[in-house]
């Protein structure tokens, strides 16, 4: 035997194997029946479910333009008046505070309490609906992937009963995985953000993680097909997350590197407070859904009102998901004077806060374009840029807010639209998230509609982080 076979023998795997053991059971999985069948399935099932997400999507963006934009036009009105948000977020108090008392589910799950894998069923379908029409196109501060997640697992449970397909607790969260990434292409632009999402909320790794992306990259992209070509047919628009940058994308520098760390810091405290805040306020919302629901709904609407009163800027700047109004400060930053960006910054993270404890619907839209509007604010910092403190502080924010940097870095690389800005948006996304991760855990959301657990109950119970 030569020196060479000899080393070969003897750094090879025990019983002669040259893959390693994970390869030999993604490879059996894959040669599974079962999950052959599950993963058919998912495509299949991405279809429908991207049609109903999409006419979900649209109601949501028509219904909202109807409210802020052409009623008030109708009524002599160039944009909506100070006090518009006061009776629309009033109604929307009701409605979901009457939803959450009534409706299995009630509404889905607290936004203050972050992203959630998928887990609702189709019985908690029409409460999930019901609370975001009742919250998002009536000036919630929130937005719309948290309720497309849930729309999706649940419209994916629904459509494997309807088929009488067998489901295990394995096939049931793959399903519900997948339902929910063919739901999310539509509000980020790109098929690869939602199953990304999708992947890192589920929490797993090694042949689970194989198992997970599978299905949810499968149903993401047959879901952006969906959206895309459904989407030309009828003319309608879902209202995607895309920014066209008005102003040149420079080349980084040590500035906008260095400036990176603090900025991420920063926002990354900023956010801790506001979710924090929107934890009490959920704190407060639990033992009397109705009343006080309606209490933090009027007080995101005082806040709209009063960033209308101080700068005559529209006040769905404040009262809206922020989508619009992040693509309106990249596409011309300069047009936001010191003044109405530090409003901003302060009303809709108020009204953030306030909607978070209360309302139904996502935190990843306003948290991304407070944390764009605070780039902008600092980037006359010396040797950092618009577009580098824009970028860098869309991904604290998500960081910070989500607490899943992949994602948030992925979100913001594509939205920034090139690679130039990948490592400031890296850097800023772990800083922020780390920077939370560091900092004393705050009130747990309590159990929707029931009153919070006394801390020392927590306490003894070993409670955890909410994410």
């Amino acid at each position: 035997m030569t020196h060479d076979e000899q080393d070969a023998r003897e750094t090879s795997p025990p019983g002669g194997r040259t893959q390693p053991e994970e390869a030999d059971r993604l490879r059996a999985m894959l040669r599974n029946p079962a999950y052959l069948k599950a993963l058919v399935f998912s495509a299949l099932i991405g279809v429908p479910v991207s049609l109903l997400a999409f006419w979900f999507l649209a109601g949501l963006h028509e219904l909202e333009h109807a409210l802020w934009a052409d009623l008030p036009d109708a009524l002599g009105w160039d944009t909506a008046p100070w006090w518009w948000p006061l009776p629309l977020l009033a109604v929307a108090g009701v409605c979901v505070g009457l939803v959450v008392r009534h409706l299995p589910g009630a509404g889905g799950h607290v936004p203050a309490a972050g992203l959630h894998a998928p887990g609702m069923t189709a019985v908690t379908l029409p409460g999930v609906v019901l609370a975001a029409f009742a919250s998002l196109p009536l000036g919630a501060t929130l937005g719309p992937e948290a309720p497309l997640i849930a729309l999706g697992g649940g419209l994916a449970m629904l459509f494997a009963r309807l088929a009488r397909a067998p489901t295990t607790p394995q096939s049931a969260a793959l399903l519900g995985a997948a339902g929910a990434a063919a739901a999310l292409p539509a509000i980020f632009g790109n098929p690869l953000i939602g199953a990304v999402i999708l992947i890192e909320v589920a929490g797993v790794g090694g042949p689970q993680l194989f198992a997970v992306m599978l299905p949810a990259l499968l149903a993401s992209g047959v879901g952006s097909l969906v959206f895309t070509g459904f989407g030309r047919w009828t003319g309608l628009s879902t209202g995607s997350l895309t920014l066209h940058l008005g102003v040149p994308t420079p080349h980084i520098d040590a500035g906008d590197v260095i400036w990176s760390i603090p900025l991420a810091v920063a926002v990354g405290l900023a956010v801790h407070l506001v979710m924090n805040t929107g934890r009490l306020a959920a704190v407060f919302v639990a033992g009397r859904p109705v009343p006080r629901t309606v209490v933090c709904a009027l007080a995101a609407g005082v806040c709209g009102a009063v960033y209308t009163l101080a700068t005559d800027r529209d006040p769905a700047d404040v009262a809206s998901s922020g989508q619009s109004t992040l693509a309106q400060l990249a596409q011309d930053p300069h047009a936001w004077g010191v003044g109405a960006l530090i409003a901003v910054l302060l009303c809709k993270g108020a009204a953030y806060a306030a909607c978070l404890g209360s309302l139904r619907g996502g935190p990843v839209f306003p948290a991304l374009f407070l944390g764009a509007a605070a780039g902008v604010l600092l980037s006359p910092l010396p040797g950092l840029g618009v577009v580098p403190g824009m970028a860098a502080g869309m991904a604290a924010a998500g960081g910070a807010a989500l607490r899943l940097p992949v994602s948030s870095a992925v979100l913001v690389v594509l939205l920034m639209g090139g690679a130039e800005m990948t490592p400031v948006v890296l850097l800023a996304a772990v800083v922020g998230f780390a920077t939370v991760e560091l900092l004393p855990p705050g009130r747990a959301v309590p159990p929707v509609g029931k009153p919070a657990e006394a801390p020392a109950a927590q306490q003894a119970s070993g409670g955890t982080r909410s994410s």
